[in-house]
């Protein structure tokens, strides 16, 4: 298989807005204004204490045969040095806890984001990318705030400091220190650029490594049982060996730029050791001077050196900035009205659907609905059956405006669900779908995932409708047995009953059930489905199956072929007037019959 560019969420990344990017940090960074504050005092205070040390070391060497006097100017560094620790101590504490509270920030803010967006978005990227960006981008933002920011800051005040102190001590030498500085820029720009496209690329296979191996290991019995682990492993190599060789470059063209910064650095070092001894023969300086003016030409160029280094990681940083910004700012098909409608106090659950064609954004050419258009009246229970592919769970989709329509309406108690909003509406829906999804948690919070605030014997009564209180108490620990990653400990059947436990348990006006009998042997689907019956008292309800068996009771049975509703009644006049259902009950009924 060859290998590809990771995808993406759009058909080609933007171009990087270079440093730029890490402007979208500010509105993170705004709410902490007195945190920065005291931080920057902090580093103000630090650096200036480093920049007053030199001076110190000078008057001892020139003062060496002063006695009491160099014992003072000791005292004095010792002092410096400790009030130097203290202060960077609290640089620290004060930056790094700022970092950590801007990132937890950022990922709550991405993941309030995308756990919001419709499936269209999710067609369009892998969940595992997501979860790489709200992890290793944000960590490489983790650095930069909580760590390169500050040294950055403080390596800038001693390089203008150093620089002004040189001055003040000879111009002369200070000249022939300086003349390198602007030399240094030219590799940082040129290979910067190389740097940081590198880096975007790094990060892009890293993102797909990680979504490939999440894909891979959430269907690892998949895996297992098609003997695809090889394949499955030579995959994920492929792609972190792609990862692998983008960071190896950066990393080499990152050591070459630093080689070549240092090397004119430190070139310049020498030369002014070179001009400074002899001055100090001609007499022109102190010895003293020259150590000083010799530890402030060390901290400018150690200060030139660690700004390069940063650099390199603040390009980093605004690619993953840029690459978090995406997914802020990412558009979703389903968006919420400006101004929402309320829904009527007294929920009726009368469901409608207007002329509605609709075709998945993955599918654009291929319509999953075609002028539909039925009403299902309050305390109804109406059946969608019809083969596979025929728009009956798009039905559920639309009604949880999961999607929108790209002609007509669906509306709930006669408001069109475009113009309300979607939490509103959905808090009077209950949903058992075809898949059920039980979380890593216990059984108990896993139905109660249905109505967070219901207690413990609303549970277990919802439960014991579901048919599924028998089993839950034979669990190790009963109801608070921890069921495991997607309910590994239960069975198909079992993990269909919690997830009709958990609507059940919601008390919704509107139940919709996608084939929520369909991994029940027949003793459970029996005692399921009466519990259905009762449930669907007074209650509006949609159930969509292919086992007619459960829908022959529906006060209505709506027939879908190719995205249209071709009949509709119930099951014993569909029977009498032939056709799709009439031919799908035979197959099922009559051949069921003659198999036994």
């Amino acid at each position: 298989m060859a290998d590809q560019q990771p995808r993406q969420l759009e058909t080609e990344r933007p171009a990087s807005k270079r440093i730029r990017a890490l402007g979208a940090l500010v509105p993170f960074l705004a709410p902490y204004k007195l945190m920065i504050a005291l931080a920057g005092l902090a580093l103000l205070f630090t650096a200036g204490i480093s920049l007053a040390l030199p001076i110190a070391a000078r008057q001892v060497v020139d003062n060496f045969d002063a006695g009491a006097l160099t014992d003072g100017w000791f005292g004095a560094a010792i002092a410096l040095a400790a009030l130097l620790a203290v202060g960077t101590a609290l640089r620290y504490y004060l930056v790094t806890r700022l970092g950590e509270r801007v990132v937890a920030d950022i990922r709550k803010a991405v993941f309030d984001r995308m756990i919001g967006m419709s499936p269209a978005f999710f067609e369009r990227i892998m969940t595992g990318e997501v979860l790489s960006r709200i992890t290793t981008d944000t960590t490489l933002i983790l650095t930069v705030i909580g760590q390169s920011v500050s040294v950055a800051l403080r390596n800038i005040l001693i390089l203008l400091g150093g620089i002004a102190l040189m001055l003040v001590t000879s111009l002369k030498m200070t000249l022939m220190v300086l003349w390198p500085i602007p030399v240094i820029f030219i590799p940082i720009i040129v290979l910067g650029r190389r740097v940081r496209q590198l880096s975007r690329e790094n990060q892009d296979w890293i993102a797909a490594s990680s979504g490939d191996a999440s894909e891979q290991l959430l269907s690892s019995q998949t895996v297992q049982a098609f003997t695809h682990e090889g394949i499955s492993r030579a995959k994920f190599a492929r792609v972190t060996e792609k990862s692998y060789g983008t960071a190896k470059t950066r990393i080499l063209w990152r050591a070459v730029m630093t080689a070549i910064v240092i090397f004119i650095a430190f070139a310049g070092v020498v030369g002014f050791l070179w001009m400074g001894a002899a001055d100090v023969r001609t007499g022109e300086i102190s010895i003293g001077e020259l150590v000083q003016f010799m530890i402030y030409t060390v901290m400018v160029a150690g200060a030139v050196g660690a700004l390069t280094e940063i650099w390199g990681e603040l390009q980093r940083a605004a690619g993953a900035t840029e690459r978090l910004v995406e997914l802020l700012h990412a558009d979703d098909a389903v968006t919420e009205p400006a101004q929402p409608r309320p829904l009527p106090e007294r929920a009726e659950g009368r469901i409608a659907f207007e002329n509605v064609r609709f075709h998945y954004p993955s599918r654009p050419m291929e319509a999953a609905l075609e002028g539909v258009s039925f009403t299902v009246n309050p305390g109804e229970t109406v059946a969608l059956v019809g083969p596979s592919g025929a728009g009956k769970s798009t039905i559920i989709q639309l009604l949880l405006r999961f999607y929108d329509p790209q002609e007509g309406r669906v509306l709930l108690d006669g408001i069109d669900l475009r113009e309300m909003e979607r939490d509103a509406f959905r808090r009077r829906i209950a949903l058992v779908p075809q898949d059920p999804v039980i979380f890593a948690d216990t059984a108990r919070e896993n139905i109660r995932f249905g109505r967070p605030d219901a207690s413990d014997a609303e549970v277990e009564a919802a439960a014991n409708t579901a048919a599924a209180d028998s089993f839950l108490r034979t669990l190790p620990e009963g109801y608070d047995t921890y069921v495991g990653e997607r309910g590994l400990m239960l069975s198909g059947g079992q993990k269909q009953r919690v997830a009709i436990a958990r609507a059940i348990l919601r008390d919704a006006p509107v139940m919709l059930l996608d084939e929520a009998t369909s991994a029940l042997d027949a003793e459970s689907e029996q005692l399921v489905q009466r519990a259905v019956e009762e449930l669907a008292e007074g209650r509006t309800t949609l159930i969509v199956a292919h086992r007619l068996a459960t829908v022959k009771k529906a006060d209505r049975i709506l027939v879908f072929d190719q995205g249209r509703i071709v009949a509709q009644g119930t099951h014993e006049s569909l029977v009498a007037e032939g056709g799709l259902y009439a031919r799908l009950a035979r197959l099922q009924f009559t051949e069921g019959m003659a198999a036994e």
